[in-house]
């Protein structure tokens, strides 16, 4: 779709409560109050916190991979991209990696699909990652009150839930 079809579309959609998001009048301020940019900063964040935790020898994404795959051993790179939102040509280049460094097997199955499971070595660097999953959250979370962390998950997961349908991310 082009860039116009998608503004004129946007454009389409009914108007929001104005009084849910108020720019700031301050000039400089107001890209720290859009939504995309505080979402890409939100993931600046997140990845940041990972990387401290978890040191650079595994990404997210890679993380990702190992949690799916323990948690759905034999599944095929497609389902594993779609349940990652990721695309296909990553995740392969990601999956080649990771059986690269012992971490997964990848098998061929027919029509040339490839079933995925973890190593016991990609089990294990999984064990030791996972504790870290709580620091991160913690770090990431602790400043808020119980009640809005809950809060900004909810609305995390429904902003998530009701836009992934309409986006190929």
């Amino acid at each position: 779709m082009s860039a116009s079809k998608t503004i004129a579309k946007l454009r389409a959609l009914p108007a929001s409560d104005s009084s849910a998001h108020k720019p700031s009048s301050d000039p400089a301020g107001k890209l720290h109050d859009e939504p995309g940019h505080l979402i890409r900063r939100a993931q600046q964040i997140a990845v940041s916190r990972f990387h401290e935790v978890h040191g650079r020898h595994v990404t997210p994404i890679q993380y990702a991979i190992l949690r799916t795959l323990e948690e759905s051993p034999g599944i095929d790179q497609v389902t594993l991209a779609q349940m990652i939102a990721l695309d296909t040509s990553s995740t392969a280049e990601i999956a080649a990696r990771l059986e690269a460094k012992g971490w997964i097997v990848r098998e061929v199955m027919p029509r040339r699909q490839r079933s995925l499971r973890l190593t016991p070595l990609g089990l294990d660097i999984l064990l030791e990652l996972k504790p870290g999953g709580e620091v991160m959250y913690r770090s990431m979370m602790n400043d808020m009150a119980p009640a809005e962390q809950q809060e900004f998950l909810r609305l995390l997961k429904k902003f998530v839930h009701l836009h992934e349908q309409q986006s190929k991310a």
